[in-house]
């Protein structure tokens, strides 16, 4: 399975639930799981010189945000967690490297009760329009903002611009990567107001290397829904995919039960996890590769299954051609209920199946390989097949059993088809 054109966080969500048949998303815990934490949003509001600008809806860009502010503010969840910084609001001079340092909090991150709603609202009426641009270093500074002990806590940025980045070399796409790479769970989605095409890519770029999304903005009402709907997204978010590190191995590789796990893949590179399956039970995996850089062209994915001997059991894969943000694939491994297999007390041993995620991408040489690609891992074990008319059991897995009835097919329409041709040359040698 293959999707384009999508956001690499949307599609690599989607398409493992549908294809691992996931009934919940997340790793495997005991019945009674803790409460999730109360997710953190940080709203970062670009108030450079250029949102003096006044084409929103006859009024400022600085004007509409403002306006989008105050709306979210009294609409923000009490279990959310939201602070406001700003880039470009504090120095008036023209001197870079002072300027590209012009970031600040304006409101820190916490919960908000009515005094705290007030607050924020009378920090972001003192804002004018000012100076530079320094989209990288605030996003570091935010990101730090949100940085706490809890690895489960959902985190997300909001980002307001109307330009690009004017502190390079920090490159704002390679600072979104960095940050993606932590695996702190930390979303980043943009916003560009009036946007020209340099500013929409590079603002896409942000959003894409986070698993984000980017939206164009040009009147208030736009940005008011926009940024409310993001704040309760994150105040009720899916289950937050699990970090974890495939090892060069089977042997030392890590063991996943059910869930949805992330991961940073070199290009090229081979990574290895481990999963445990009861006689009676079926594995279902799919994974996605996200190219959240420019690539080349030709490239796949692999996702293979085998025994710690070496033993391939099934595959699945997929293959492309053109631009892509993501290229997934699944496959689907049912172990019988009696095996013969038993362990020392008699029950039937579970059996380790070695999940092998290989990619064939390759950048070009003005590309950065690194951190990695994203990678998301989406694992669930479910009853195995009860009746042999079942996919799963006929070994619909390895596409075999598929391409056999294909291929009968093929020849009984052949045998039909010739035998209608000579009897039509024969009526017409006839007449």
């Amino acid at each position: 399975m293959i999707t384009r054109h999508r956001s690499a966080a949307g599609a690599l969500a989607l398409l493992a639930a549908l294809t691992a048949g996931l009934g919940t998303a997340g790793p495997a815990a005991a019945d009674d799981e803790p409460a999730q934490p109360s997710p953190k949003v940080e709203l970062v509001l670009d108030v450079s010189g250029s949102m003096r600008a006044r084409d929103i809806d006859g009024k400022s860009r600085m004007a509409a945000a403002k306006q989008a502010f105050n709306e979210v503010l009294d609409a923000t969840p009490d279990e959310v967690q939201l602070g406001i910084r700003t880039l470009g609001a504090n120095y008036h001079g023209d001197d870079r490297k002072t300027g590209c340092k012009d970031t600040e909090l304006l409101y820190p991150v916490a919960e908000l009760d009515r005094s705290g709603r007030t607050e924020a609202k009378t920090a972001v009426a003192t804002l004018a329009p000012t100076g530079w641009t320094p989209i990288g270093p605030t996003l570091l500074k935010a990101a730090d903002d949100l940085k706490d002990d809890n690895k489960e806590r959902s985190r997300r940025i909001v980002l307001i611009s109307d330009g690009e980045d004017t502190c390079q070399p920090l490159d704002p796409c390679e600072v979104a990567r960095k940050i993606a790479a932590e695996g702190i769970h930390l979303t980043i989605d943009t916003l560009g107001l009036v946007p020209d095409a340099k500013t929409r890519d590079q603002l896409s770029c942000i959003a894409e290397a986070t698993g984000g999304t980017y939206t164009s903005v040009r009147h208030t009402d736009e940005l008011s829904g926009r940024v409310k709907q993001l704040v309760d997204r994150a105040a009720d978010p899916v289950a937050a995919p699990v970090a974890t590190e495939g090892a060069a191995q089977c042997s030392d590789a890590p063991q996943l039960k059910s869930g949805v796990y992330t991961d940073r893949e070199k290009f090229g590179e081979h990574r290895w996890y481990r999963v445990d399956i009861e006689p009676g039970q079926e594995l279902r995996a799919a994974v996605s590769v996200g190219a959240d850089r420019a690539v080349n062209r030709d490239y796949g994915v692999l996702l293979r299954a085998s025994t710690e001997h070496g033993r391939e059991i099934v595959r699945g894969s997929e293959a492309g051609d053109g631009r892509t943000d993501v290229i997934s694939t699944g496959l689907r491994y049912p172990k019988p209920e009696d095996d013969g297999d038993d362990d020392s007390d008699g029950e039937p041993a579970a059996e380790t199946v070695c999940l092998q995620v290989s990619n064939s991408f390759s950048a070009p040489a003005s590309v950065k390989t690194t951190p990695g690609l994203p990678v998301e891992l989406a694992v669930d074990l479910v009853d195995a097949p009860d009746e042999a008319s079942d996919v799963a059991s006929f070994g619909l897995g390895n596409g075999w059993w598929l391409l056999g009835t294909l291929i009968l097919v093929g020849f009984l329409a052949g045998l039909v088809w010739g035998w209608v041709s000579r009897w039509r040359f024969a009526v017409w040698r006839t007449n």
